[in-house]
């Protein structure tokens, strides 16, 4: 796909956007290259473009590429200067057979990603749940028992996917209503609070009067997070209680969790690396799916922003990690306490992460390179 991405270029000689993408052309480009098995848009374009999220753009503006999600291995692109000017462009040749070459195989990521799904608080709370397990256990894995109530239409056979409430997310618009945006104000006014679905400690800590609501009921409700962490068959149904079995699980399972609906497509089978087609209001990074303070490359970010705000799967942005605030004891008194001016250092380059799952307004990307820690509250710009 990333050579599509290259031929994209081909056939523009006399359009700006031509111009415009091959001065996005690395200089040590070689004349040609074959398609190979194996190959990726991401990677292709990132071998040979300075800017490869131009790719969709410059393929619109080609008209001979009247399908670019069809190249195969043994295609040749031309990525030659010649004629006086840039031309890159597919070669003609006779198919030998072979697949053609995607952008970026679910295969290849699957094994990264993480289910989380973002719901209305509402319909978490509603959810069927556990209330026990085998023998009294307070904990269960695979091969137990599980006891569960409001399953009253599950059948025997019938699976669910069993979830773990893990944020809450909340839009102060701009104000400082909420604690970690009080606490952090270059986190902005979109925030995550924490959330712990083990009942010994909140029997529902996404409703608004639980002790985990650090914004106090304040600020517009963006939704609850549930992550997916495993999934039970019924057994039996006996009145208000029903039986399951614990078939796989990624942690291990505990009373309040709940159980939903078995998405079996959760991801699209390919992804499609390409900028914003808009660029939402100051989107940052939310949460983490399995670290505290910081996540590098392959691992899974959430961010304030969604479908509702023009994010799709494939979308791609630069993350920008906060310059940090010193003091400045050049100009200050440095054996003085308090008379040094705090001096906020510039943001620097990040990484880049592209999404793969949206909601209306929370979305969840893999970090595809990263230069340092990713953190919450960091800037996504344009993947420039």
């Amino acid at each position: 796909m990333i050579k599509k991405f290259a031929m994209l270029l081909g056939g523009m000689f006399f359009t700006v956007a031509v111009y415009a993408a091959a001065s996005q052309i690395r200089p040590d480009h070689p004349d040609t290259y074959t398609v190979r098995k194996g190959d990726t848009l991401w990677d292709i374009s990132a071998r040979f473009l300075r800017k490869p999220w131009l790719w969709p753009e410059i393929w619109q503006a080609n008209p001979q590429v009247r399908n670019p999600h069809l190249i195969y291995p043994g295609d040749v692109l031309n990525l030659s200067m010649t004629g006086g000017g840039p031309r890159i462009g597919l070669q003609p040749r006779i198919r030998e057979g072979g697949d053609a070459v995607t952008a970026i195989p679910l295969g290849e990521l699957r094994m990264f990603l993480k289910e989380m799904r973002v719901m209305n608080a509402d319909d978490v709370e509603q959810a069927p749940y556990l209330v026990g397990f085998e023998e009294a256990r307070l904990r269960a894995t695979p091969g137990n028992k599980l006891y569960a109530r409001d399953l009253d239409s599950a059948q025997p056979g019938q699976r669910w996917a069993i979830v773990r409430p893990t944020h809450r997310f909340r839009d102060h618009g701009g104000s400082s209503g909420g604690m970690d945006a009080v606490n952090n104000p270059s986190h902005g006014s979109f925030v995550a609070d924490e959330l712990d679905s083990d009942v010994s400690m909140a029997p529902s800590p996404w409703r608004e009067d639980s002790r985990h609501d650090t914004h106090v009921g304040k600020g517009a409700d963006r939704g609850v997070e549930v992550s997916v962490i495993g999934t039970a068959e019924v057994i039996a149904t006996n009145g208000d209680v029903a039986s399951l079995v614990l078939v796989d699980s990624t942690l291990e399972v505990r009373k309040g969790d709940r159980l939903m609906q078995v998405d079996d497509a959760p991801y699209d089978p390919y992804f499609y690396p390409h900028a914003p087609k808009s660029m939402p209001a100051d989107p940052r990074v939310l949460g983490f799916a399995d670290a505290y303070y910081g996540v590098g490359s392959r691992q899974v970010i959430s961010i304030s922003a969604g479908s509702a705000d023009g994010v799709d799967n494939g979308t791609t942005f630069t993350v920008m990690s906060q310059g940090e605030t010193i003091s400045d004891e050049v100009s200050g008194n440095y054996n003085r306490r308090g008379t040094s001016p705090d001096v906020k250092l510039p943001d620097e380059y990040g990484g880049h992460i592209m999404v793969f799952r949206t909601f209306d307004h929370v979305s969840y990307a893999l970090v595809m390179d990263a230069l340092r820690p990713l953190k919450k509250g960091d800037k996504l710009v344009l993947p420039e």
